[in-house]
C-alpha cells in the first residue's frame, strides 16, 4: 500500500488511504474486514482467499487442443500473486513466447516483425486480469497459445452495459480499483480505447480483427497470426483446385491463365496491406519468386514499414 501510495502522490499514511476508500473495506457480521479488492490489489497472500485467482498459460503445439494419447500440451506455466505480479509476470513470460518474423524490406533493410501486434497481445492478457470476475472460484484465467491463434478465457460474463457488438465503444470496469491501479502503472492506457485501439493494430498489422465470444459463465478473446491467413488461404485454394477439376468453377481456370505480375496488381488493388506471403499463397509460388516479380516490374512500391507500410501502384 505504501509503495502505491508514493506512486500516485497520496500524502498521508497508508492506513488512512485504505480507511478512506470504502471499496477496501467491507462490514462482515459487524466487524470491518479487507474487501476482495484490496486483497488482490495488497494481499501478501491473495491465492488464500482466492485459490484460482491465477493466470495458467498452456502452450500446444499445432492449431487445436487435442487431448489423451494425442495431447499436445508443450508448456503449461501457472502465475499468481497480487494483481500488478499477475499482469508483469504473465507479459514477461509469454513475450518470450511471441514468434518474431525477419525479412528484407522494399529498401533493402531487414525487418523484424512479431506474429502479433505487441498492444494486441497484452490488451487481451490485462482485459482478462482487470475485468474478471473474482467471484467465480472453480476456475481461473487461462492463456492458450496455438500455431496460429491466441485465445484468453476469462471467468465472468461481460460487465455492466458491454455487449458483443458494442465493446469497441463501451467501457464498464467490473473492478474499477483494479482498473485504476493498472492504469497507474501504465498497463492500462486511455479508459474505454485499449478494445477499439486493438482492433485498429490488427488491422494496420493485415490480421483477422479480434474475436469475441462468450461460453457458458466464461469471455474468450481471441486473436490471429499471419499462419491463420496463409492457411485459411491455402484451404481456399484446395477447395478451389478440387472444384475445378470437377469443372464446377471455370472462372478459376481463367483466373490461374494470369500472369505473376497481373495476380499482383490484382491483389494489391483489392487490399493495399496485402503481404508478399498472401500474393504468394493466391499466385502458387514461392514468397522469393513473388519478391524478384515486383522487382522486376518496377511500378510496384511498398511505402513505409512493417504494419504501418502500404502499396503503391505507378
Amino acid at each position: 500500500v505504501e509503495k502505491y501510495c508514493e506512486k500516485i502522490g497520496y500524502g498521508k499514511t497508508p492506513e488512512e488511504y485504505i480507511r478512506q476508500n470504502k471499496d477496501y473495506i467491507v462490514n462482515v457480521a459487524g466487524r470491518q474486514e479487507m474487501s476482495g479488492a484490496a486483497i488482490m490489489m495488497f494481499g501478501k497472500d491473495p491465492q488464500r482467499f482466492f485459490p484460482r485467482s491465477r493466470v495458467r498459460f498452456i502452450r500446444y503445439e499445432g492449431t487445436e487442443a487435442k487431448v489423451g494419447a494425442e495431447m499436445n500440451v508443450i508448456k503449461d506455466k501457472m502465475f499468481q500473486g497480487r494483481i500488478l505480479d499477475l499482469v508483469e509476470q504473465t507479459i514477461e513470460y509469454v513475450r518470450t513466447q511471441i514468434k518474431e518474423h525477419t525479412y528484407l524490406g522494399p529498401d533493402a533493410r531487414f525487418v523484424t516483425e512479431p506474429e502479433y501486434p505487441e498492444f494486441a497481445w497484452k490488451e487481451i492478457i490485462v482485459n482478462a486480469i482487470a475485468h474478471r470476475d473474482y467471484s467465480i472460484k472453480g476456475t481461473d484465467i487461462q492463456i492458450k497459445m496455438f500455431d496460429d491463434h491466441i485465445t484468453v478465457e476469462s471467468p465472468g460474463t461481460l460487465p455492466g452495459t458491454v455487449r458483443l457488438n458494442n465493446m469497441r465503444e463501451i467501457h464498464f470496469s467490473r473492478n474499477p480499483k483494479m482498473a485504476q491501479l493498472l492504469h497507474e502503472y501504465e498497463y492500462v492506457r486511455e479508459f474505454g480505447e485499449g478494445v477499439d485501439r486493438m482492433y485498429r493494430e490488427m488491422e494496420e498489422a493485415g490480421l483477422p480483427e479480434p474475436e469475441y465470444k462468450t461460453v457458458a459463465f466464461m469471455v474468450h478473446a481471441t486473436i490471429k497470426n499471419k499462419k491463420y491467413l496463409v492457411e485459411s488461404e491455402a484451404t481456399k485454394n484446395q477447395d478451389v483446385a478440387q472444384n475445378v477439376a470437377q469443372g464446377v468453377a471455370q472462372d478459376v481456370v481463367q483466373e490461374e491463365k494470369r500472369t505473376l505480375a497481373e495476380i499482383i496488381i490484382a491483389e494489391i488493388s483489392k487490399n493495399e496491406k496485402v503481404t508478399r506471403e498472401q500474393i504468394a499463397v493466391k499466385a502458387g509460388v514461392s514468397k522469393k519468386t513473388v519478391e524478384r516479380e515486383i522487382k522486376k516490374m518496377g511500378n510496384v512500391h511498398y511505402v513505409g514499414r512493417g504494419y504501418s507500410g502500404h502499396w503503391t501502384i505507378d
